[in-house]
């Protein structure tokens, strides 16, 4: 149940054009914005936990004076990827 409501929001004409103009069958302006509102938010949110796994990696590493060097990291991801990208050929010729 919606209990809350957003601040009515002030935009150029062209731009609630826009907006009006990729609407999808039985879909309002008003749901359209509440499901920007709800990505932008879940986008935000998954920035912030980034950056904060990155200040705690950062801090771990600190704290351990065990490093890393980036050569050593993409060589493990492509190996990883690699992996993948081999199975994923193994799924599909099955």
């Amino acid at each position: 149940m919606k209990t809350a409501t957003l601040p009515s929001l002030r935009v150029a004409p062209a731009l609630r054009s826009a907006a009006e103009s990729v609407l999808q069958a039985g879909e309002s302006l008003s749901s359209f914005v509440e499901q920007a509102v709800r990505a932008s938010v879940a986008e935000r949110q998954m920035q912030h936990e980034f950056v904060m796994r990155g200040l705690a990696s950062r801090d771990a590493a600190r704290t351990s004076g065990v490093y890393f060097s980036s050569g050593s990291v993409l060589q493990s991801l492509e190996q990883k990827l690699s992996k993948a990208e081999a199975l994923a050929a193994a799924k599909l010729n099955k």
